[in-house]
């Protein structure tokens, strides 16, 4: 998910860095991928059949904690533009790290779905509105970024083909995320023609969005058929095409599932049946085309995993792609009443779980010992 280098091993640990400020100065938006990750397993744990009561608590648990993640990486990187403005600036002529922008809006609609799914118990009826004025940020936050990156990509950047990799995607996917949240908020509201609203939008962001991410990867076939597989340090980057396909899935079932009430409401009934058709053999066509990228994707793995690979914070991109699969997973089992989707939920959820250990544990080695913390825009002129 990241081609950003890291600090050679056996780097400065963090309370030895050149000065107490150079975290903040090497801190980049790519941090926000952990939120992603984190938000996502949180979300998907207590959808888990027959253990989803169970595990509720620790998702919970999770989603507090993944507050209190979102809100450190929000303060550093604000410092760092207070700070280090001057050098903060460079990311938007950096071919890659300006793309990981897209991770601050999705990491932040999973904080706007957890007050939805976990927010009633201590929050109570402001639950709903705290994840509604939090959606219209990450709305706004979704659409600037889904143009605003490939206007820069079209202006400002160098590219090529054969160093083309799904992080193009992660600008653009941002706002079908904002759009399967929409989804998932709109059944709470209490105003009719605030869901409709809601609604309406969601649906328009999910195709300003997933157009265009199709666009990409079918760009991204070409250059893997072409250039072959990018550097090892980009193996994460082959799970990132599932992202905006599971999500896609995602977006259409919830969709489809909140459209009928918030139309019907303003009289709109017939579209509403429509879109409720739609949503559901949408979402299940989607989740094929998913499960192609699925298998190819661990295919991949297997081929880099053998040669040995190094970490880097883009291993969190192992995680939200699968996550949101496993999410769009479980809600066709639902859906369709089949239990082979819940089967496979299942499987996928317990390797979302290990997964999302392991680049944790791996994380918080790496954060120690200073070598995570690196800024590739500012790197030649530091």
């Amino acid at each position: 998910m990241s081609d950003m280098p890291s600090a050679p091993r056996g780097g400065r640990p963090l309370g030895q860095l050149s000065h107490p400020g150079e975290m903040i100065r090497q801190f980049t938006p790519n941090w926000f991928a952990a939120t992603m990750g984190t938000g996502i397993l949180s979300l998907v744990l207590p959808q888990i059949p027959g253990l989803g009561a169970t595990l509720r608590p620790l998702g919970s648990g999770l989603w507090v904690f993944n507050i209190c993640l979102f809100a450190l990486f929000s303060a550093l990187y604000a410092a760092r533009w207070m700070m280090f403005g001057h050098e903060a600036r460079r990311i938007f002529g950096h071919n890659t790290a300006s793309m990981f922008f897209g991770t601050i809006p999705m990491g932040l609609a999973t904080i706007v779905n957890g007050f939805i799914v976990f927010g009633g118990a201590p929050f109570g009826a402001s639950a709903i509105d705290i994840a509604a004025v939090l959606w219209w940020i990450d709305v706004a936050m979704s659409v600037v970024c889904g143009v605003l990156i490939p206007y820069l990509m079209f202006t400002r950047h160098e590219h090529s083909l054969d160093g083309m990799t799904a992080v193009w995607l992660l600008p653009v996917v941002a706002a079908e995320v904002a759009a399967a949240s929409g989804g998932l908020l709109a059944p709470h509201l209490a105003d009719p023609r605030h869901a409709f609203l809601v609604c309406t939008l969601s649906w328009t962001l999910w195709a300003y969005s997933v157009p265009v991410a199709v666009c990409v990867l079918a760009i991204l076939i070409l250059r893997l058929a072409l250039h072959k597989l990018p550097h090892a340090s980009m193996a994460a980057s082959s799970w990132l095409a599932l992202g905006p396909i599971g999500t896609g899935s995602l977006g259409l079932l919830l969709l489809g599932a909140a459209t009928p009430a918030a139309f019907g409401a303003q009289g709109l009934g017939e579209v509403a049946a429509i879109a409720q058709g739609l949503g559901t053999i949408g979402g299940l066509a989607m989740w094929g085309f998913g499960l192609w990228w699925l298998l190819l994707a661990s295919l991949i793995t297997l081929r880099y995993w053998r040669a040995g690979i190094p970490f880097n914070l883009g291993w969190w991109g192992y995680t939200f792609p699968l996550g949101v699969y496993t999410a769009a997973t479980l809600k066709l089992g639902t859906v369709l009443h089949l239990m082979v989707f819940e089967e496979i939920g299942c499987v996928l959820a317990l390797t979302l779980a290990i997964m999302w250990v392991v680049v944790g544990a791996k994380t918080l080695v790496g954060s120690w010992r200073g070598e995570l913390f690196v800024a590739p825009c500012i790197m030649s002129r530091a």
